[in-house]
Order: C-alpha cells, then structure tokens, then sequence
C-alpha cells in the first residue's frame, strides 16, 4: 500500500488544508481517512516534530497529544516516561503498557516490554498515536500504540546537515540524505547528541544511524528495508531526590550515585524488511520479517551490605538479547451493492532470547565496579497471535469496524546460577488471551461523525517485572496478566472550513492490574490487585485564522483509581505486605489534567515564523498510598525560526526558549521508590539554537 509522502497531523495540525483529513494506516492496517475512524488517533506531522527542536526526544512534540503524557526524566539513562490513558504510568525505566513500532517493526518485544532511544526523530515524516479499545488488535501490552514512519527520499538527491546547541553545553550533529531515482527510494540519516545534563551527574551520548530503502520492481509489488542502530555509552543515571533535596537543590544528584557512579550502557542494532504485493483484484499480501540485538549493563545505587545474601542477584545488571520476528497478512477488499468491505487476516510471531547475569557492583572497598557474579540465566519470551479484522460500509452512512486476535506469550528461564542457598530458580509461565473489539461511525452530517468502540485487552508482566521476588531469588512466575474492558465514545468535526475538532469520553475497567509492591536500590517487585478503573474525557481543535496564522488546543481529564483497597510494603525485605492503600486512591504516576496550546504565525514573504506554547500539568501522586505528589505547573515556551534560499540551497535557523517563567517544577516521578526519592526535576529556562541547509541536486 502506498503511502503518501507528507501528511498533516490531526492534532495541532500544521497543514493549510484542515478539511483534508489524514490518511492512516495504524488502526486498520489498510489506508483510511482518520475521519471516519471509530478510533481516538492523531498524527503529529514532519513539522511538529522537526522545525524547532531537539530532535531528540518524543516528548518534544507528543505532548500535544490528548490522552499521552510523555515526560522526559532529565535522565537519558532511564529511558522517557510514557503513559496512554493512565497505561504504562508505573514504568520506572523503559516503556510498559503501550505498543511501540517504527515503520511497522516493533521496538515492543513479546514481553510487552519497549524502547525509543533508536527511534530517529530528525528523519521522521510523522507519528500516528492511537489510544482506546482499537490498540488491543496489535496484542500484548496494547494500552496504547505509537507508530513512528520514515520520511520517504524526493526526487533527485538531496542532503541536509544541521548543527543545534543548547543550554548545559547540549549539542546534537546531524545530516541527512536522500532520494529517488527509477524504481529506487532511498533516505539515510546520522546524529551525534551530547549533553552534560541539566541536573549533576547527568551526562550523556547518543549516536544513531537510520536507513530506509523502498523497491518497487513492479507496478504490484514493493520492498521495502529498514536499519536503523543506536549506541549510548556510560549514560550517567543522577537517580531521584526526595522532597527535601528536590526543594533545597533540584539539579544535584543524589549522594549514591557518586559512590556507586550509577551509569547505563546501551548499543543496539537491528534491521526488517516488509514486501507488500498485489495478488489479483483487491487483494494484497504483506510479509515483514525483523531481527536485531541489544545490550545493556547498568549499575545501580545498592549498597555492599544489602548484596551479601546468596539469593540477592547484585548492583550491576547485564543484559544481552537476541530479537527476531515476523507478521504475514492478506486484505481483500470489495465492493457490495452500494458499500465496500475490507477483511484483514493474519499471523505473527516474535522471540527473544536473554542472557540476563548480574553482578555485585563493588571489588573490596571500590564501589562502582564489575565484581562477582551474582546472577546467571537464560530467559526465553514468544508470542504466537492470530488477528481477523473487518471494516464495513453498508451505506454512506455507516461504517462498521471489528476484529479479534488472539495471543499466546511463553515465558521460560533457564537457572545456571546455582550456589549455596541460591537454589535453581528455572520455571516456565504461559499466558494466552482473546481480544475482541467492535466499532461503529455514523456520518452524522458531511461535517460531524459520531462514533462508538468497545473492546478488551490483556498486559502480560514484562521479563524485567518478573524478575524479582519479594523474597529469595529467580523470576515471580506467580504474577498473572491484567484484563481490561474499554469503551469509547466521540466525535469529531469539521467547523467552517479551517479547522477541525475531536472529543472523546472512555471508561476503562482493569482486572489484576499489575502494581508495585517494593521499590528499592533499582530492584521493583511487582503483584497483582483485585481491579482498577480509568474513567476520561479528550479534547482537541486546530485550525487557521488566515494570514499565517494557526492555533492549537488540546485537554485531556482522567481519574484512575484503584477500585479495590490491597496491600504492599515497605521495607525490604518484605515477607508479606504491611502498608494499606485504600480504595478510590489514584493510581501514582497519572495526572489528573492536560493542557496544550499552541499559537503559530509564518510571514508567506520572508519566510519568518514563531510559535507560543503553553503546557500545563496537574499534580502528580508519587505512590500508591498518596503520601505525597509533585506540584502542578504551568509552562511556556517560546520559537522563532528564519529561512532563506540562495544557489539551491535552503536555510534555517530557529531559537528556542523553554519555560520562559524560569518556573521550578518535577517534569516526572518515580513511581513507589521505596527511598522516597520520587522526584526527577525539570530544567528551569533554558536555550536552544539551530542551523540546517538543505540543498537537492
């Protein structure tokens, strides 16, 4: 299927034509206008993510997103903190609770657990976002889905280099180039980001290196090969602060993290190929195939004294895994009588295989180091689904969208550490389950659809969830996935003809919802709870006022609580849980509220443009028993960007001003550190200034 070359983005759209709406493929794996969709999804455009920023971080520009909170940790040794309706709030590093894909591999193993430090932003053509019952049809860990597409080559050939730099000595090199030439496609990208960090301790590097390649031999047929590697040496981890040293100094890092020099390491690779082909009339074939590895080696803050017992895995954790993966899907598409109808079936099947040690984190006296081994096993994770969807138009009216998948995940741990009261921890867990979904649109009038959804999803532990016990050592096999029942209802409309609006209310029960029960030292146990519930409502309108001038709003409200009053601890070791927590408590990590604005204005003769945005966030409980919270706040920030042409080539310089206020507020939390160290941070007002050139032979 083809894909068009740029498209605008519903939310904060960027586009001079609002009316057209942009085509999608995420919720329905075949091309669809997101109009008609029974499904709350956006796409954020090639601009939004591009002109005016970093180019580092999703958080830069998904935050404009109703319903996804994306918060950057100001600590790249732990990854973003991404949540989807309240899904994947409890990550303290890493990606839980939400799909990940980067054009159509996953970067979300069978697990259910993500990355996207590979993800490129600064050759990324747009990202679509999906959030509702709809995400259940990509499996596991369905919270939310986030697809991140490739910008395709133009014509010719071109090259574009750009240099930014920032506050707290924030440098990001970067080039890019591409073309077309014959049945050939083709867009390569590197970038080299350092930054010192803003808080102490914070330093890091990041090199990534992204391909796209599309092949179309035939009028029918396509391939298409992506590669893409990452690699973050010695990333420093500042860890969080408690209250006190978050208010009386919020850029130190903690005490611990200078004498264990907590730090993580990464590198990354990976490719995927997609052929898509045309068989016979309306029917196309899709087979994508992906492999990649990744290493990882962190240390962490555990003291020497707490790592003495046999069954205590250590302060260093090393990680190698093997990735693999392949999808096969067949759509056929038809008309009947006055309608059309689309059936998509298919397969998938992923793995990862783990070699998971862990060592002590000192030798003698000196902290910080590779000491012994501690903890030695292999870790083996499939997923086997099968998906059936089908899309409906009965009349001009209506349009009907269900499907079903069901997916088994196969966990299995092989033992080999086996030493003195450390006894052999190998076992095997198996989990299986059947999500269905339903979804109606009814063309109310050519300007307003109305529509419904409802389905189920089912979130698996992740390996690194069940890795640890309460007590003793080995993997909690005893953890079971949660269940959830969504529905949804919207609208979405156009008013006049320069904008465009979307709403949405959801409810969202979960069963055996998976919640921390211990928190320390780098080392989170996790259990399950009787239930859960997520009731919300989201907003977004975006249009021209004409001239140049565009504007953007978008607010989400979710309440998240948990339905049923449980028990966990505090304290380790923790032999049965001792800490109540109450009915109707907010599940930690999930703000109540979010506000985005955007005012942007270009001038059509120089070339001239700048945008005011404005970000607000309710407060944030930090744990299960709602102890404590970071404040809300309130943002504002600031973008001017210029751009000249001279002898082919294309200038651009912007200067990017962020929290003007110079405002002091914790852009995310740990959620249920049993230190009480809760707290990472934002920077006050700081700066970015950037040059790119573009020039097409």
């Amino acid at each position: 299927m083809m894909l068009p070359a740029a498209l605008p983005g519903v939310a904060l759209a960027q586009s001079p034509s609002i009316t057209s709406s942009p085509v999608v493929v995420s919720a329905t794996r075949v091309e669809q206008n997101s109009f008609d969709l029974p499904v709350s999804i956006d796409a954020v455009g090639r601009e939004q993510l591009q002109d005016g920023q970093l180019q580092v971080n999703l958080s830069e520009s998904l935050g404009r997103v109703p319903g996804l909170v994306v918060q950057n940790r100001q600590n790249y040794a732990q990854d973003l903190q991404i949540s989807s309706r309240g899904f994947g709030a409890r990550a303290s590093f890493g990606v839980r609770g939400l799909r990940i894909y980067a054009d159509g591999i996953p970067a979300t193993m069978p697990d259910g657990q993500g990355q996207v430090s590979h993800i490129d932003i600064g050759s990324a053509e747009r990202i679509e976002v999906m959030r509702g019952p709809f995400s259940a049809l990509y499996g596991n860990s369905s919270g939310g889905v986030i697809s991140v597409f490739t910008e395709d080559g133009r014509p010719g050939f071109g090259v574009e280099p750009s240099l930014t730099l920032g506050s707290f000595d924030t440098r990001r090199y970067a080039i890019k180039a591409g073309g077309e030439n014959g049945a050939l496609n083709y867009l390569v990208s590197a970038s080299a980001f350092r930054t010192d960090g803003y808080r102490d301790h914070s330093a890091a590097k990041r090199d990534t290196a992204n391909a796209k390649l599309r092949w179309s031999p035939a009028a029918d047929t396509r391939v298409t090969l992506v590669l893409n590697a990452v690699d973050m040496p010695d990333i420093q981890d500042p860890l969080g602060l408690d209250r006190a040293s978050y208010q009386s100094n919020p850029q130190q890092a903690t005490a611990v993290a200078y004498q264990f020099n907590t730090r993580k390491s990464a590198r990354q690779s990976q490719f995927g190929v997609v052929l898509e082909q045309k068989v016979g009339a309306g029917n196309t074939a899709t087979l994508s195939f992906y492999r990649g590895k990744r290493a990882t080696t962190q240390f962490q803050a555990i003291t020497t004294g707490a790592q003495a017992p046999a069954t205590h895995p250590g302060g260093v954790i090393d990680l190698d895994r093997d990735y693999w993966g392949l999808d096969a899907r067949l759509n056929h598409r038809r008309s009947i009588g006055s309608g059309r109808l689309s059936l998509t079936g298919g397969i998938s099947y992923d793995k990862l295989d783990e070699a998971r040690r862990g060592y002590q984190n000192f030798i003698g006296a000196q902290t910080g180091v590779l000491g012994a081994l501690r903890r030695d096993e292999d870790n083996r994770i499939h997923n086997f689904d099968q998906y059936l969807q089908a899309e409906w138009e009965p009349s001009p009216a209506w349009l009907l969208h269900a499907g079903a998948r069901h997916s088994m995940v196969k966990v299995s741990s092989k033992d080999k550490y086996i030493v003195g009261t450390n006894v052999d921890d190998s076992g095997s867990v198996d989990y299986a389950a059947t999500t269905p979904v339903l979804g109606i649109t009814w063309r109310a009038t050519p300007s307003l659809n109305v529509y419904a959804s409802a389905g189920r999803g089912f979130e698996t532990p992740t390996m690194n969830e069940l890795s640890y016990r309460a007590t003793g050592s080995g993997p909690n096999f005893a953890l079971k996935p949660a269940r959830s029942d969504n529905l949804e209802l919207g609208l979405k409309g156009l008013l006049g003809e320069s904008a465009q609006f979307t709403a949405a209310v959801f409810s969202v029960k979960t069963t055996d919802e998976l919640v921390t029960l211990q928190n320390t030292g780098g080392r989170a146990v996790f259990q399950n709870v009787g239930g859960t519930k997520r009731d919300g409502f989201e907003l977004s309108v975006a249009g021209e006022i004409g001239k140049g001038l565009r504007y953007g709003v978008s607010y989400s409200q979710l309440r998240a609580v948990y339905a049923e009053a449980f028990r966990s601890c505090t304290g380790t070791p923790c032999a049965a849980p001792n800490t109540a927590v109450a009915a109707g408590n907010s599940i930690p990590g999930i703000p109540r509220s979010a506000f985005a604005a955007e005012v942007a204005w270009t001038h059509p003769a120089t070339g001239f443009s700048s945008a005011f945005e404005v970000r607000s966030v309710s407060k944030v409980y930090v744990n299960d028993t709602n102890s404590d919270a970071a404040e809300a706040y309130a943002v504002a920030n600031l973008r001017l960007g210029f751009k000249q042409s001279a002898a082919g080539w294309t200038l651009k310089e912007f200067l990017r001003i962020d929290n003007l206020g110079d405002r002091k507020y914790s852009g995310s939390v740990i959620v249920n550190e049993g230190n009480s160290r809760f707290f990472e941070p934002a920077p006050g007002r700081s700066y970015l200034l950037g040059v790119s050139g573009s020039f097409a032979f």
